[in-house]
């Protein structure tokens, strides 16, 4: 499994790091301008990205626009629905206001409120079909 972690916080990025390294390759973009940098880079190489956890508030760009910027170079590629990169939303905000925005108009596939536990994150990727 090949992993994106976008994470403006050091601390975040070496939690996420730990939990997901045994499970692959970790690349670490510090905001969402990185991100979507990365995205594109990966893509142009044929080594795309299996999941994206992000964080939503980060300066430059958010985790909302790197969401869509993200979603919209899937499409330019012609990536059919099913098949785009999974991306789950990280956050300290559990509103609903930003579950709804990350959810059902950013295209994330999950969404998690800091902190993260382990068992948490990787439960939602045994529901993704990323690990066993």
């Amino acid at each position: 499994m090949k992993t994106l972690i976008v994470e403006d916080d050091f601390i975040s990025r070496k939690i996420l790091k730990e939990m997901l390294s045994p499970y692959g390759e970790c690349d670490i973009a510090i905001d969402g301008q990185e991100a979507v940098q990365a995205f594109r880079m990966a893509q142009e190489e044929g080594a795309c990205y299996d999941l994206i956890c992000m964080d939503i508030m980060m300066p430059n760009m958010d985790g909302q626009e790197a969401m869509k910027a993200i979603r919209a170079l899937e499409k330019e590629r012609g990536v059919s629905e099913g098949d785009e990169v999974k991306v789950v939303m990280t956050t300290a905000l559990g509103d609903p206001k930003s579950v709804v925005e990350a959810l059902y108009r950013g295209g994330a596939t999950s969404y998690l409120v800091k902190p993260i536990g382990k068992n948490k994150l990787l439960s939602e990727l045994r529901n993704f079909g990323l690990i066993r």
